[in-house]
């Protein structure tokens, strides 16, 4: 009786979220029907319900989200979804950007209480990065369901060691509704130095590390990362009918400068301009498809203007100035994907042309490359192959060492 309560419980709410009769199954089968040859959807762990609701029943539970944790075709916030089949849900963790999803880059953000839901908000990229003690009183287990995109500078990978590192030292399980990594096809990138770690590269990893969540936090525990080398209980829900090579259409902006797929898959190319003078369109409705600079006018016919845009960009690089550069809004991002390679051509080229060369590079140049001498480098006037034969053997044995730890094709 209680089974068939339950099952009807499952095809009320499936109906209400997502229009159907039935929640999305973890797969049975390839993600290839061998009679029809049609592909199936992907579905994120998130929208798998039936997989892990009966793990959650009777436990208080912790969420790290943000707007990105959202189930259905109609974009359900994941924890009102949980609420609603009466999950206990007792606290809610927000990475950068916040748990909704709306502060401006790099924006503090003070802990609060959730309006929509009434449970209180805590942010982990406030006064504090990593859980206190006091964080995760009464928690049991954690949820950890965030969109990454697949950069060593995107942020959400280090409040992923950080919250592994407090649920380890606390006894707390980790359950990670794991997404595809939209930039997870290739790996590529200078390998960080430890000495220049911080919290837009921590570990020991390149620029693009080809991995998804879920993936990344088994490494983190694999290769001993946290302190102390203590060691994260994971609970992994796998995305179901994925393969890494597959196109993945973001069904919500994984943060407010991320706003298009096409900047999504720019980020990880361009990034580094954020450590020059350039500015990068924040403070446009198109960050990350543009790069420009004042001192280049006359020599780039494109132009773009960055002003102040609440929620995107309060105070952007180069307000108000007239900035001349490249436009990539219309960029073919297949030859990334068919390159499998970072493209190195537009901070070589834009060195070259730029008039005061002194003061191209900002001390965040360092952070982002995680090395200083990927700056020396072009400095010296450096051909890309020669860049990228310094990239190894460290880009291929961090290759080997991923591969233990992939849970996909």
């Amino acid at each position: 009786m209680i089974r068939v309560k339950l099952v009807l419980s499952f095809i009320v709410i499936s109906r209400l979220f997502f229009g159907c009769d039935n929640f999305a199954q973890a797969p049975k089968k390839p993600a290839v029907s061998a009679k029809k040859n049609i592909v199936k959807p992907i579905v994120p762990a998130a929208d798998q319900v039936p997989v892990y609701i009966d793990y959650l029943r009777g436990k208080n539970i912790g969420m790290l989200i943000n707007q990105t944790s959202v189930i259905g075709s109609k974009k359900m916030p994941l924890v009102d979804s949980l609420l609603k089949l009466g999950i206990g849900i007792k606290k809610i963790y927000g990475p950068e950007h916040g748990f909704r999803g709306n502060a401006s880059d790099g924006a503090t953000i003070d802990n609060t209480v959730d309006s929509v839901t009434g449970l209180p908000a805590i942010s982990l990229y406030g006064k504090h990065n990593k859980p206190t003690v006091e964080d995760l009183k009464g928690i049991n287990l954690v949820i950890f369901d965030v969109q990454d995109v697949g950069a060593r500078f995107y942020t959400y990978i280090s409040t992923l060691h950080y919250v592994m590192e407090a649920c380890a030292e606390n006894n707390i399980e980790l359950m990670i509704l794991d997404r595809p990594n939209p930039n997870g096809v290739y790996v590529d990138g200078p390998i960080l130095d430890p000495a220049y770690q911080s919290f837009v590269g921590m570990h020991p990893i390149p620029i693009v590390h080809g991995m998804t969540i879920a993936e990344y936090a088994q490494m983190i525990n694999g290769e001993g990362w946290l302190k102390n080398k203590v060691k994260c209980k994971l609970k992994i829900i796998k995305v179901a009918n994925y393969t890494r090579d597959m196109a993945y259409k973001l069904p919500v902006s994984p943060s407010p400068n991320l706003n298009t797929d096409q900047s999504i898959l720019l980020y990880p190319h361009i990034c580094l301009f954020e450590g020059t003078a350039f500015s990068l369109g924040r403070g446009t409705m198109f960050p990350f498809q543009v790069i420009g600079s004042p001192l280049l006018k006359g020599k780039y016919d494109f132009s773009f203007k960055p002003v102040s845009i609440p929620g995107m960009s309060d105070n952007p690089p180069l307000k108000d100035q007239v900035c001349y550069g490249l436009n990539l809004k219309d960029y073919n991002t297949e030859i990334i994907k068919k390159s499998g390679r970072l493209n190195l051509a537009w901070l070589l080229d834009l060195y070259k042309v730029y008039p005061d060369k002194e003061h191209f590079f900002t001390a965040y140049f360092t952070k982002l490359a995680g090395n200083d001498i990927l700056k020396k480098q072009i400095i010296a006037g450096k051909t890309e192959a020669e860049i990228r034969n310094s990239w190894e053997p460290g880009l291929s044995k961090f290759k080997a060492t991923r591969s233990k730890y992939l849970l996909y094709k």
